[in-house]
């Protein structure tokens, strides 16, 4: 649509059982956490797993290596998912920040590895990292005056 026809847009934060909703409705989004004293972003594919965002990762990862060290306090990292409209702009996007830790136990990492399938064949991607939200944002974008409707 060109630019003298874009309606007038609205943004409406959302509560955070709604943006975990829509969060859980989509299977990718992207991880950002510190590598070497610098953000580093990765797409990565997650299952809502209670509030918890889990994803799938191998052992050379630089965030399955990051959370090792870390393991007691766990990652600080931020987590994003969005559905947007790339003409009309409209949508939500979520952001989670928290703390991420490897799963250990062997019995709940064959239950993370049965929820979950990597999206990408790669490396095995045996490891798994939960990410306990501390901070849950959401926005929905969406025309003014118009229904708020969500997709996911």
């Amino acid at each position: 649509m060109p630019a003298r026809e874009m309606r007038a847009h609205r943004r409406i934060d959302l509560d955070h059982a709604e943006a975990l909703r829509l969060l859980g409705s989509v299977s990718l989004g992207r991880i950002v956490f510190t590598r070497q004293a610098l953000p580093t972003v990765r797409p990565v594919n997650h299952v809502l797993d209670d509030e918890d965002i889990v994803i799938r990762t191998h052992e050379g990862a630089a965030l399955t290596s990051h959370a090792r060290e870390t393991e007691s306090t766990g990652v600080v990292v931020a987590y994003e998912a969005d559905v947007i409209d790339p003409d009309t702009h409209l949508g939500w996007s979520v952001v989670v920040t928290g703390y991420a830790h490897l799963v250990t136990d062997p019995v709940e990492l064959e239950r993370v590895r049965g929820l979950l399938e990597p999206w990408v064949p790669m490396e095995p991607m045996d490891q798994a990292v939960r990410i306990r939200p501390e901070l849950v944002i959401g926005v929905l974008l969406t025309e003014t005056g118009g229904g708020a409707k969500t997709t996911g």
